[in-house]
């Protein structure tokens, strides 16, 4: 499977977008697009061939095609499907995306945001950048990591997300665990397998850390961010501050972001 690597690090530049229909003049086009990235979400079946890469077009199947490469497309007859012309800012992670795949169980969702991106282009410029950059996330998920980079263990996405989710409210590591599936010791295994970390400890930073960026970005009173990250005791808070920030809340508060 020909693969490609893609940042996703801000929206896209979307430089053109629309419904492409092909065929009917010809059988056969072969083109590159210098400096664009080519998305299309196929209604169709074709071949797809991307630098000397063979492919099969079906309905249902995505392609995402870097800048500078040559294609060539060979239609069974009128071909019609949803494209994307994209500059993509190098910023970001680098993801590994295949250059054509199946939407599967995603193609109403993809479908659905081509279409609104569509839609909007003509006077909601904005917003068909952020369909498309939501499509691109999506694209780049379709295909579960390989076996050699299985990803964090579902336990501890499971518990990371409830922590996300309940950082204002008392947390302890039994509950956590029984919202991730597992028992007490083996998500205390997992999780410092996976993060480097405690779970008491990674349920600190983030309430350090949110309280970090509350105290700096908005006007919440200081007990008011106190509570809103689970630490209400205002002198448990203080210290708490002093101990992984290295000032006081109110300190904190005068620091410019």
């Amino acid at each position: 499977m020909r693969e490609t690597e893609i940042h996703l690090g801000e929206p896209p530049v979307v430089a053109g977008i629309g419904v492409g229909v092909h065929g009917v003049a010809g059988r056969t086009d072969v083109f590159r697009l210098p400096e664009l990235w080519q998305l299309h979400l196929y209604q169709y079946e074709a071949e797809l061939t991307v630098d000397g890469s063979v492919h099969t077009i079906r309905p249902g199947r995505v392609s995402l095609v870097p800048p500078g490469t040559t294609v060539r497309y060979r239609y069974r007859g009128r071909s019609e499907h949803l494209y994307a012309h994209l500059r993509i800012t190098p910023t970001g992670t680098l993801r590994t995306v295949p250059v054509v795949q199946d939407a599967g169980p995603e193609l109403p969702a993809l479908t659905d945001l081509l279409l609104q991106a569509v839609a909007a282009a003509p006077s909601e410029p904005e917003r068909t950048r952020a369909e498309i950059w939501t499509t691109l996330w999506r694209v780049a998920h379709l295909t579960p990591p390989a076996a050699a980079d299985p990803g964090p263990h579902p336990a501890v996405i499971t518990a990371i997300a409830h922590i996300e989710a309940h950082l204002a409210a008392p947390l302890s590591i039994p509950d956590v665990a029984q919202s991730a599936g597992v028992s007490h010791n083996h998500l205390t295994r997992l999780f410092r397998a996976e993060t480097g970390s405690t779970v008491v400890g990674y349920i600190r930073r983030r309430r350090l850390e949110r309280a970090h960026h509350l105290l700096r970005a908005t006007t919440l009173s200081i007990p008011a961010v106190a509570a809103s990250v689970g630490i209400p005791d205002l002198q448990a808070f203080n210290k708490a501050c002093r101990r992984e920030l290295g000032a006081s809340p109110r300190a904190l508060r005068g620091v410019a972001p």
